[in-house]
């Protein structure tokens, strides 16, 4: 009986270890991607899925700044983001650009604004509003501000909403001056 327990420590410190290491991959992965320096601190969900290709970590820094990171193995776009994290019942914050492009939400939404009215010259924030939506943007990092009513979701085709319950988690990031 005491060679289980061992082996069932073992086990554990195995799959601890693992996702450790997959942790520092994901740090080192935002870092490159990003350009933001995060420590991990807590994973509040680890790899759930949020559609059929894609997943998301939801983590705490040691900041206590709480970061969404979404990957998939298809395209997504800004508005796809958007929607996940709506339906993960987030409330986001701010969605990080790819690191040394800070405009490029608008940039990519000013190229595609022109690619569909070519003549217009004076091209405002307001006319790209929606085409900056369009931007492709995997992976993504979200900065979260607020867990609305403390219920994390996850994806599931089986499920009648499309999501279900995936982790219970209050958060609401106050700013302060």
């Amino acid at each position: 009986m005491t060679s289980s327990f061992r082996y069932l420590t073992s086990d554990t410190m195995i799959v601890m270890s693992d996702k450790m290491y997959e942790e520092l991959a994901l740090e080192r992965s935002i870092k490159e991607k990003f350009g933001v320096d995060t420590d991990i601190r807590q994973a509040v969900v680890f790899k759930v899925p949020v559609s059929h290709t894609s997943e998301a970590t939801l983590f705490l820094t040691s900041k206590k700044q709480l970061y969404l990171y979404i990957f998939g193995e298809s395209k997504l776009l800004l508005g796809d983001v958007k929607k996940i994290v709506s339906h993960m019942g987030l409330k986001a914050d701010t969605y990080l650009p790819p690191k040394g492009r800070p405009n490029y939400f608008t940039e990519v939404g000013s190229a595609k604004f022109r690619d569909v009215f070519p003549g217009r010259s004076h091209i405002s924030d307001d006319d790209i509003v929606f085409y900056k939506t369009l931007s492709p943007y995997n992976p993504a990092l979200v900065l979260i501000s607020e867990v609305n009513g403390g219920v994390i979701y996850q994806f599931d085709a089986d499920s009648a909403t499309g999501w279900r319950h995936a982790a219970k988690f209050a958060y609401r990031r106050i700013k302060t001056s």
